[in-house]
């Protein structure tokens, strides 16, 4: 039997009240918007959990059900679904009255199991010397109002954890009805997969990764070298050479001995005998003990990476004990066999193989798993069992448990983070990333990890890995890796002409933004709101459905990544969608006013941003720690933007062991008259303040207010002096000692359309690259202007490049 902590608890039988039998079918109303369709000639019905789904125990729902005109008819409060003999003829009819196929036509797609040997959208197939598209799976997100997941295939998940070789029979499928509430959609599916953890804040930072043999001085010495740039990283990756790998058959003599067979070393996909090891290669790592603590005290958590399928050798340092575990003569040297069907295995798989290396120092695992998907259990794939039993092994000992490993298909969530492969260096695989993260949300699998810069073939491009970087920086994982060539590398110093000082500021913006984005693990934990979401989560307009390279990230942002080249002017240009509102580009400070139905614009922008805008009352928390350190910072920026918005700032002890969990809710309040606008924050915190520094400074910066404003602050009712911080824009810096309640005003006088683009003219003028006394010339006449009409004009008579004038007026 499986170690108990290998046992997750389910809850697979539905209530009999929410179940109804018809002919073939067996019905279950999981909710008002969510069934599960069973059709089975055999009336053999399956109430155990499954691989993916593992709760259909909800509360009694309401429903009438009713046979009528030879189909039976179920309505609840939201929709009504019809049952026919003939599957074919089964509809159901939404809240908004329409009948609808129960199908997936429309269906806005899932994810996939790995980017391996993919350029773009199409897996390069070089040994089979032909290539395929990227073939997605479906989602709970249609475009019909209507998804379906059919989960026979899946095997049963028993009372004891392990997994059982049945099937359902016939079809089993859950019906997902919500229209475009897609949100909603979501929900549903986790309420019966089971929800998506918390992803650790030091997953969030950046992460460094490349597969290279390293030895110990010169990892130590290029993490330094991060150190020294003032670099922040939270992840260190050491790739497969952390074991005996490529020079295991030299070292151990297995060629002149005659052990280099498959008895003594496995089936390894490579014919190598090192692709799989659990022994540290001590010619590389010689006292690596030593190498994990200092990286430790670098402020540094550790994965080690793994590919499992060769098991256990003679030359391992666990073999003995394996042996003695599983029952075999050691003395003998059989490879021992990776069998991730049998418990005994699994159980000493962990307790021999990986938890004294997690005892040592190492945090979490790197599961590399790339030989198929069949094991002894006919229709069980290695890498969900792999996923499902790392995961919760790593929970036993530790509070924020992690993996890292490729997709296995629905209710994969439940084990972040994913690793999407091997992808080609190129710009059509950059411009497929952000599609691929932000579709992968329709089917809950939120937490997808890139080869960030691409792993291998292509060409090194400064400018293509700047741009990838900055997709990085805004994607829900940002982990640097690359191929193991000597001349391929990520690290920011071999990029020249300005790139790699651009993704040097683009690494430490990714660790600013701590606060931001363990909020937002937070808020897809709790709340099932994913980090990267599709723009057609809120926008139900075609638009939002054809720019599918734009996201929404956190809630607050929304992202065109720049996939790109830039043109001979040193400008790229993106085609942007942007919806009704006020949105700031948080980098340039252009403010685009867009009515409703949205705007498509062509966006201009240099090499060191791409545009991310803000909504009006954008609320983004920054911290401002000093190198590694991802805890809750000392100093934490609140920015803002002039309107009405709202923020929950989450921040815990989990990095110091400590489970307390302190509660920000910011709003963003904007009152106008004729004469003056007030922008009001307000920051009220509920839950354990013991969790953040007790000598915390917060700064509030109003970005879009100039400096000049009066500001006020308010600590729980009693006003406190401010300082004049001498900044572009208002802002004010104070203790936050505990507070309950913060409130921070700033009043100022209302900016006229042309005077917010007449500032924004001379920063676009300033920075411009082109002759200075037309330059000039042109500010001139743009002083003089007192309309928006007036200053179109005179920018479009003006003898600037036409790529000037193409910023000057692109908000407009």
């Amino acid at each position: 039997m499986l170690n108990q902590h290998l046992q997750v608890k389910t809850f697979g039988k539905a209530k009999n009240e929410n179940i109804v039998l018809w002919k073939s079918y067996r019905i279950t109303v999981l909710g008002a918007r969510l069934f599960r369709m069973e059709r089975s000639e055999n009336l053999r019905f399956r109430d155990a959990a499954t691989q993916s789904v593992w709760f259909r125990d909800m509360p009694a729902q309401t429903y009438q059900a009713e046979e009528k005109d030879g189909a039976l008819y179920i309505q609840t409060d939201a929709c009504t679904l019809k049952i026919c003999e003939n599957r074919d003829d089964c509809r159901i009819r939404l809240s908004n009255g329409e009948w609808k196929e129960i199908s997936n036509a429309g269906n806005l797609l899932g994810t996939y199991r790995t980017l391996d040997e993919c350029n773009g959208d199409v897996h390069m197939l070089w040994k089979e010397k032909r290539q395929e598209k990227v073939r997605l799976g479906t989602g709970v997100c249609s475009k019909t109002g209507v998804a379906v997941y059919d989960d026979v295939d899946s095997l049963t998940l028993g009372d004891d954890g392990a997994i059982k070789p049945q099937r359902g029979d016939g079809a089993d499928e859950y019906i997902f009805a919500y229209g475009n509430d897609y949100r909603a959609a979501l929900r549903a599916l986790y309420t019966i997969t089971g929800k998506t953890p918390l992803v650790p804040r030091f997953a969030l930072g950046n992460w460094w990764s490349r597969y290279h043999a390293y030895t110990q001085e010169e990892y130590m010495q290029l993490l330094t070298r991060f150190k020294e740039n003032e670099v922040p990283l939270s992840v260190a990756t050491i790739d497969m050479d952390w074991h005996w790998s490529t020079t295991t058959a030299e070292k151990f003599r297995l060629e002149e001995t005659g052990k280099n067979t498959p008895y003594y070393v496995g089936k390894d996909e490579y014919k190598r005998a090192g692709w799989t090891g659990y022994s540290w290669n001590t010619d590389l790592f010689p006292d690596y003990r030593a190498m994990l603590k200092e990286i430790e005290e670098m402020g540094l958590k550790i994965t080690l990476n793994l590919h499992p399928a060769d098991g256990v050798r003679f030359w391992d340092e666990q073999y003995v004990d394996m042996c003695k575990a599983l029952g075999m003569d050691a003395t003998r040297k059989q490879a021992i066999p990776f069998d991730i069907t049998d418990d005994t295995f699994v159980n000493a798989y962990f307790d021999i193989l990986h938890k004294p290396f997690e005892r040592e120092g190492v945090t979490f695992w790197w599961i590399d798993w790339q030989q198929g998907t069949k094991t002894k259990m006919a229709g069980l794939d290695p890498l969900w069992s792999l996923n499902h039993y790392h995961y919760l092994d790593n929970a036993k000992e530790k509070e924020n448990p992690l993996i890292l490993s490729r997709y296995a298909g629905v209710g994969s969530h439940r084990y972040p983070l994913g690793f999407s492969g091997d992808t080609e260096i190129t710009w059509a695989t950059l411009d497929y990333l952000p599609y691929f993260t932000a579709t992968a949300s329709n089917v809950g699998y939120t937490w997808w990890s890139h080869d960030i810069g691409g792993h291998h073939r292509g060409e090194k491009e400064d400018e293509l890995f700047a741009r990838h970087v900055q997709f990085g920086v805004l994607s829900p994982i940002n982990r640097l890796h690359c191929s193991s060539w000597e001349t391929l590398s990520k690290e920011p110093w071999y990029f020249m002409n300005g790139a790699g000082e651009i993704v040097k500021e683009w690494l430490r913006f990714r660790h600013k933004l701590l606060p931001y984005l363990y909020s937002a693990s937070y808020r897809t934990h709790e709340d099932g709101v994913a980090l990267v979401e599709p723009l057609y989560y809120e926008w139900d307009l075609p638009n939002a459905y054809a720019y599918d390279r734009e996201y929404l990230f956190g809630g607050q942002m929304l992202v065109v990544p720049v996939t790109a080249k830039r043109e001979a002017d040193g400008y790229a240009r993106v085609k942007a969608w942007i919806p009704e509102g006020v949105w700031t580009d948080i980098f340039t400070g252009d403010r685009y006013v867009v009515e409703k139905g949205g705007v498509e614009k062509t966006l201009l922008r240099t090499l060191d941003s791409i545009p991310v805008l803000v909504r009006a009352g954008g609320i983004v928390p920054l911290g401002a720690n000093v190198g590694n350190d991802v805890r809750n910072p000392k100093k934490l920026e609140i920015c803002v933007w002039e309107g009405n918005g709202a923020f929950t700032l989450c921040e815990d002890g989990r990095e110091d062991g400590d489970s307390g969990v302190l509660r920000t809710q910011i709003t963003a309040s904007l009152t106008q008259t004729d004469n003056e606008n007030v922008q009001t924050i307000r920051m009220q915190s509920t839950g354990d303040v013991s969790v953040v520094p007790a000598d915390r400074i917060v700064r509030v910066s109003f970005k879009d207010i100039p400096a000049g404003a009066r500001v006020r602050v308010y600590v729980d009712g009693v006003e406190v002096p401010v300082k004049n911080l001498h900044l572009m824009h208002a802002a004010a810096e104070f203790a936050f000692g505990g507070a309950k309640e913060i409130v921070v005003t700033a009043t100022y006088e209302p900016q006229t359309p042309i005077s917010r683009l007449l500032a924004q003219a001379a920063k676009t003028l300033t920075v411009g690259e082109y002759n200075n006394r037309l330059k000039i010339e042109l500010w001139v006449q743009l002083e003089k202007v007192e309309t928006v009409e007036e200053y179109v004009t005179v920018v479009a008579i003006s003898g600037m490049a036409e790529v000037i004038k193409a910023r000057l007026t692109e908000t407009l």
